[in-house]
């Protein structure tokens, strides 16, 4: 048999987790101290260097 359930009821509940994820969300982001955030930005750009370092030019890119 199938559940009944409240749309209305229903649609509020996934407004709030929608809503619970974006402010965990960001909270990373904006919770995190600056030293931290200065070192994650670096991996990441050090990352797309070798990434980019690490691969081959392609045809018309002379």
């Amino acid at each position: 048999m199938t559940r009944i359930i409240n749309l209305r009821q229903a649609r509020k509940q996934r407004a709030r987790t929608e809503k619970r994820q974006q402010g965990d969300t960001n909270a990373a982001r904006h919770g995190e101290p600056k030293p931290l955030r200065d070192a994650r930005l670096a991996e990441a750009r050090r990352a797309d260097r070798i990434l980019d370092a690490h691969q081959t030019p392609q045809d018309g890119d002379d």
